[in-house]
């Protein structure tokens, strides 16, 4: 080999090795592709968070509220628990089909599924219609409550709700 054929190969395997470490990084230092990476703060965090919020049962996350409501009414709103007397045969199970729960309300004159405040009542407090009241009550609300006793003890109220 000539000399002149020697330089052009070092100078192309030089070129080439530049080229390869410019565009392909991890080919300069192959160990450091392998080697542990400590975790930074944000990663930490982030994953902290996600094991935070997986071990929320599903639907617990607040869900933000329209700053105005759709519609205001004024109406009688009354109580109710899981009886047999206040219900069909199934005191557990809503309209909807969902569980009784704390935040259920029944109401005939709202969509399933609607998001409503009391303020009057219950301030900032988020209830949603899952259940049917009797035919008969067009304009009327009733709170699901888990003991008799607090349900007959509310009685009827007339108070302002909020519809979102």
């Amino acid at each position: 080999m000539n000399k002149a054929r020697i330089r052009e190969l070092i100078a192309t395997s030089l070129l080439g090795g530049v080229f390869l470490t410019v565009i392909f990084p991890s080919f300069a230092n192959a160990d450091a592709a392998f080697a542990p990476v400590p975790p930074d703060e944000k990663f930490v965090a982030l994953v902290v968070k996600t094991m935070q919020n997986s071990a929320l049962k599903h639907g617990e996350l607040p869900e933000p509220l329209p700053a105005k409501p759709r519609r205001i009414y004024k109406i009688p709103i009354t109580a109710y628990s899981s009886e047999v007397g206040q219900t069909d045969d199934t005191p557990f199970i809503t309209a909807s089909g969902t569980t009784v729960r704390e935040g259920v309300v029944a109401a005939n004159f709202l969509r399933i599924g609607t998001k409503v405040r009391i303020p009057e009542l219950f301030g900032n407090k988020v209830f949603t219609v899952e259940d049917r009241m009797n035919p008969r009550y067009d304009y009327r609300m009733d709170i699901w409550m888990a003991e008799t006793g607090d349900a007959w003890e509310f009685g009827i109220k007339h108070a302002t709700i909020e519809v979102f």
